[in-house]
């Protein structure tokens, strides 16, 4: 998925283009959600291809964890993520509040 697809961008005072900030919806709880413990070599973007055959969903993975650091790609070893089962419904939520 293309996160910045339907981002939309402005120009500064310089005309330097950049995009608006991105806003990331938390995945709502699913009883069909898989839970896993992390292990030392494990990243967000590793888990998201395993489990969604997308590497570039990570960011539903992270933001599906908010007590996690949420600036690394590595989540800290040995602790219980959730990964959510609904990806089509994350995805149009994140799609909906970036409009």
């Amino acid at each position: 998925m293309k996160r910045y697809k339907t981002i939309q961008f402005q120009r500064n005072q310089n005309g330097k283009r950049y995009y608006n900030t991105t806003k990331y919806p938390v995945p709502p709880s699913n009883f069909n959600d898989l839970y896993v413990i992390t292990q030392e070599s494990d990243r967000f973007d590793n888990l998201a291809l395993q489990y969604y055959g997308d590497p570039t969903l990570w960011w539903a993975i992270s933001t599906a964890n908010p007590n996690l650091p949420q600036n690394s790609y590595f989540p800290p070893p040995g602790v219980q993520l959730r990964i959510p089962s609904n990806i089509a419904g994350v995805i149009s939520n994140f799609e909906q509040i970036n409009e």
